[in-house]
């Protein structure tokens, strides 16, 4: 199992960029990923608005998890002191 940050800064990239990218480590576009977030929300969840959200940084952490699992990744915090 990965770290879901496993090599990704969050204080120096976009969460859009980060989110690229860990799909882009998993083969998958971030449509083929709204498109599973939307199956496992059950509820119509376009690009356009995944996109939106993803780009104002205005993702919830709940949504953020889900998108974790989808890509076989886990979120840990890890101890900076």
């Amino acid at each position: 199992m990965y770290l879901f940050t496993h090599r990704y800064n969050i204080n120096m990239t976009k969460i859009v960029n980060e989110i690229k990218n860990l799909a882009y480590d998993r083969d998958m576009t971030l449509t083929a990923l709204a498109d599973e977030i939307g199956k496992a929300k059950n509820m119509k969840y376009t690009l356009a608005s995944f996109s939106q959200k993803l780009n104002n940084e205005t993702i919830s952490y709940k949504e953020v998890k889900l998108i974790a699992k989808i890509l076989g990744y886990k979120i840990r915090f890890l101890d900076i002191k």
